[in-house]
């Protein structure tokens, strides 16, 4: 009995993960400009837009389909860790780049030196 509420409760957990991470990458997607993926050379973006919308749907409406549920969790996850940043670094929202964390507007803070 605690056994099968613990698989229960730990398959709960990971499908609100996988939803979670599902409506983020497609509302991602979805906001991104059509030429930034050209750009940043991945797949075109109606492409990404079915295959992640594929996978919401999958996720929210079939509850036992785990080997889709699978398929569809790794290609969020390239979305995520793959075209997001290259779309970010193309439209320029990317990573800030040279400096330090205790740059200031004039400059690098050096202590009160």
């Amino acid at each position: 009995m605690l056994v099968d509420n613990f698989q229960f409760g730990m398959w709960l957990i990971i499908d609100v993960v996988l939803i979670g991470l599902a409506v983020f990458t497609f509302v991602d997607a979805l906001l991104r400009r059509e030429d930034a993926f050209r750009a940043a050379d991945k797949q075109t973006k109606p492409m990404w837009l079915i295959l992640l919308g594929v996978t919401l749907a999958v996720n929210l409406l079939l509850p036992g389909m785990f080997i889709l549920k699978i398929i569809g969790a790794v290609a969020t996850i390239v979305y995520a860790v793959d075209v997001r940043p290259a779309l970010k670094q193309v439209t320029g929202n990317g990573p800030r780049r040279g400096g330090s964390s205790s740059d200031g507007p004039y400059g690098p803070y050096n202590g009160g030196r």
